[in-house]
């Protein structure tokens, strides 16, 4: 199993529980218009929030979704934004409430020994 995560904001989090799937992909973009939602592995977490989320945000709603890939249905694909770059999971359909196994506030504990490092990702 690899735990992907997912920054999304609180009340987004809270309107998937209500409907069992959640179909955020990132910041201000829906899994219909970006066509998967962008995830991240924990050694990447840090990087991903300063892009997005570095204006700063409020942290009270933030919320890092650690979900279970072998939970999810949808197709899981690591891939690179541009060539050279690292991978970085992408959920190719909705993301049953049931994969997800924690709810981290934010800031999230951003260290984590255990973390995978996929093959061939930089």
């Amino acid at each position: 199993m690899a735990e992907l995560l997912h920054i999304t904001e609180r009340s987004l989090w809270e309107a998937a529980r209500a409907v069992g799937a959640y179909t955020g992909s990132t910041r201000g973009r829906t899994l219909e218009q970006e066509g998967f939602i962008h995830c991240s592995l924990r050694h990447q977490l840090a990087g991903v929030a300063a892009l997005l989320y570095g204006d700063p945000p409020d942290r009270d709603d933030l919320v890092v979704l650690v979900i279970d890939d072998t939970l999810v249905p949808s197709p899981v694909r690591y891939e690179s934004p541009a060539p050279g770059a690292p991978e970085f999971p992408h959920i190719y359909g909705p993301l049953p409430v049931t994969a997800v196994r924690a709810v981290e506030s934010w800031p999230a504990d951003l260290t984590d020994a255990a973390d995978p490092v996929r093959a061939g990702a930089s």
